[in-house]
């Protein structure tokens, strides 16, 4: 994991380079402030565990590695925004809107979403057909989009100061959280296409329950952790009257859930070992680091 978090980085690194023909000066810096100033780099980190235990080079995940990250930045650049969370502070720094200005830190969040794509349209080290290049490309549209991602934040903001069941609640998260996740390690599995449909279904099935735990773990520690842990508000979901786990099932009961999926997850992954080329070890340990984390 040490060496992928290095990968990442020199990858996003390379990614958002600045002096480039054409580049807004300003948009590029804030571009990089919101990608290269720190984060756990869970989800490229997926998608390099993922390739691990089906065997597909590091080198053909660069590109949906560092796209999967810019599309999660994005995400938080706007999310943040005074229009939606209304946050002042992200990974331990000032937020994008408040470092520069909100109209900035639309841009760059639409900027980031765009080079995503590009960079899975455009990456030779890929090294796949343009079959396999276009199930990449609607993979990660379908997890951040209209039926993805924007949903989920969408449902999440209307669900303010409403009493959700249960249901309902994993339905917006399996949106808001889950969908990149799932797409995390569906994309790694587009590029293995000896995988069999049996296999493809376990990952899928591994994917969403882990989608579910991180943001089950994510309403707990928004409860237990501080603001210097957590880098970011303390308490926010309280203030801004979100449905949360453990609003719903209570703190303890939250905390055994997330358990529960990621003894799920595992369970998954447990049926087709023997069936890969790979080993899923590093897709267990981020399975199991994502309810043991306080930030």
């Amino acid at each position: 994991m040490t060496d992928y978090t290095k990968r990442i980085n020199d990858m996003l690194e390379l990614s958002l380079q600045p002096g480039q023909p054409g580049q807004n000066q300003r948009l590029v810096e804030a571009m990089r402030y919101s990608v290269l100033g720190g984060g756990k780099r869970l989800r490229p980190k997926l998608v390099y565990a993922t390739g691990q235990a089906l065997d597909v080079a590091d080198s053909r995940l660069d590109a949906p590695a560092a796209a999967v990250e810019c599309i999660h930045a994005y995400s938080l650049v706007h999310d943040d925004l005074p229009a939606m969370d209304d946050d002042d502070l992200r990974r331990g720094q000032a937020t994008t809107h408040v470092a520069f200005d909100p109209a900035t830190a639309i841009l760059a969040g639409d900027a980031l979403q765009a080079r995503a794509f590009e960079m899975l349209a455009g990456n030779e080290a890929l090294d796949c057909s343009a079959g396999e290049r276009s199930e990449l490309i609607r993979l990660l549209a379908e997890a951040a989009g209209w039926r993805g991602m924007v949903s989920g934040q969408m449902s999440d903001m209307a669900a303010e100061g409403q009493a959700l069941t249960q249901e309902q609640l994993e339905h917006v998260h399996a949106r808001k959280t889950g969908a990149l996740l799932r797409a995390c390690v569906l994309m790694p599995a587009a590029l293995c296409p000896t995988l069999s449909r049996d296999s493809h279904a376990a990952l899928d099935r591994f994917a969403t329950h882990i989608g579910l735990a991180f943001q089950v773990r994510d309403d707990v520690i928004d409860v237990e952790s501080s603001t210097e842990t957590l880098g970011k508000t303390q308490g926010a979901d309280a203030a801004h009257h979100k449905a949360t786990y453990p609003a719903l099932m209570g703190l303890d009961a939250a905390k055994a859930y997330a358990e529960r999926l990621v003894e799920d997850a595992c369970a998954a992954l447990a049926e087709i070992e023997g069936r890969i080329d790979g080993d899923t070890d590093a897709l267990e340990a981020i399975a199991r680091a994502i309810v043991e984390r306080e930030s």
